[in-house]
């Protein structure tokens, strides 16, 4: 580490920190940022995360943790708005970011953007700061359009991803796959992508009693699948349940979807709907997003956890999943074929129907050695993915780049 500590900024212009994962705007990305900053700030370096204000009785800053502090920006109206929304309002953003800094004497020395209409912001204000800019899609657009189910992601923000690759001073990405698809996508320059992954709160995510767990969250006593994440087409819930319905094991299959909020009903309505017409409806239980206290009890009560998405850049669903030694299974998609190992911590799946996913549940809830040694392997492949461990090589990519500033080496990740 060098001999001065830096001040960063970070930015999450869309989606604050503080929201609760799992709901209709907040995902794995809150929780990235939310932890990465803590462990940022336990290595001496302050933190201003700037992100929009989106309900008129939150606080002007709060403090995260220490030395990080989330600032809420007003631009734009102060509700929840989806992120095609909040591109109009990014130079009112941008403006009003800057303004902050400058009336608080605010000087940073590096800036991290979270997601392409962050980098936007920060594109403008690493240009007038003169630091170096270092950008996290967490998902990319090209790619999306790519996958089955995805919402069309909108030329305008295709466009823009490009315009912060050519820009951007670094890229960092979850998976040696999302650097591939940077460099073959977006013309990226290979030596400007660096890959981390993601990581996990080991402590927190552990292996624990399954039978002290289903008594805790009241669930039942058979074989358990569980999923968690948002409800989205994307997600591949439906698959899971048609799978269940297949499945054909001693006992019947409990199906637990965690997830979601009051936003999500039609397709919460819809997936009910199919759970009756395979008339497995009191087999599967949907309960809302929980908050991450409690998540890893839910975790500890499943025989196995079912990430059926249809793209996923990371995968933190499953490395909790692993963490807390519960075997996974999951579609062969971006980063989850890089957390899964297939045939020793859960297996992945390459075709996106139910039969396959009925198959493997079989195997694995019908042999409780199989699935103790998963376990223990799925823990064990868990440690690499440490907060500790993600962000020395997070702030290893920031000397880097602090060191090249110096120097006065040049930006752009574009290769030209």
């Amino acid at each position: 580490m060098s001999h001065h500590l830096h001040s960063l900024a970070f930015i999450s212009a869309h989606s604050s920190p503080l929201a609760q994962p799992g709901t209709t705007k907040a995902g794995g990305m809150n929780v990235y940022i939310a932890e990465l900053t803590r462990q940022l700030g336990r290595l001496g370096r302050t933190v201003d995360i700037f992100t929009r204000r989106d309900h008129p009785d939150l606080p002007e800053s709060v403090e995260l943790s220490p030395n990080v502090r989330v600032v809420h920006i007003p631009a734009g109206p102060p509700r929840r708005l989806a992120p095609l929304q909040v591109r109009p309002i990014l130079p009112e953003f941008t403006d009003r970011v800057r303004a902050w800094a400058r009336d608080h004497g605010r000087r940073y020395d590096l800036i991290h953007s979270h997601y392409w209409l962050s980098a936007l912001t920060g594109l403008a204000l690493a240009d007038e700061w003169r630091c170096p800019h270092v950008v996290m899609f967490h998902t990319l657009g090209e790619v999306k359009n790519r996958a089955p189910r995805a919402e069309r992601e909108p030329s305008v923000r295709i466009e823009a991803e490009r315009t912060i690759v050519r820009r951007a001073d670094r890229l960092i990405c979850a998976t040696p796959h999302e650097r591939d698809f940077l460099v073959q996508l977006y013309g990226a320059h290979p030596e400007c992508v660096s890959v981390v992954p993601g990581g996990v709160d080991l402590e927190h995510f552990r292996p624990g009693d399954r039978a002290a767990a289903r008594r805790g969250l009241g669930l039942p006593n058979g074989p358990l699948a569980l999923f968690v994440g948002r409800l989205l087409p994307l997600k591949g819930v439906d698959i899971l349940i048609r799978a269940a319905a297949a499945a054909d094991l001693a006992q019947p299959l409990y199906v637990l979807v965690v997830g979601g909020d009051g936003q999500d009903g039609p397709l919460r309505d819809s997936l009910r709907k199919l759970s009756a017409e395979l008339d497995i409806a009191p087999r599967v239980q949907f309960r809302d997003a929980v908050n991450r206290r409690q998540l890893p009890r839910y975790y500890q009560a499943a025989d196995v956890c079912v990430v059926p998405s249809f793209y996923e850049s990371f995968g933190l669903v499953a490395v909790e999943a692993l963490a807390t030694g519960t075997p996974v299974i999951a579609t062969r998609v971006g980063g989850l074929q890089h957390t899964v190992r297939d045939g020793q911590t859960g297996y992945l799946i390459s075709w996106r129907c139910p039969e396959p996913f009925a198959e493997r549940i079989e195997t694995l809830l019908e042999s409780a050695d199989l699935r103790a040694r998963f376990g223990r392997a799925a823990r064990d492949s868990a440690l690499p993915y440490a907060w500790a461990t993600v962000a020395g090589r997070i702030a290893g990519v920031y000397e880097e780049l602090l060191q090249r500033h110096a120097a006065g080496v040049g930006a752009g990740c574009h290769a030209s």
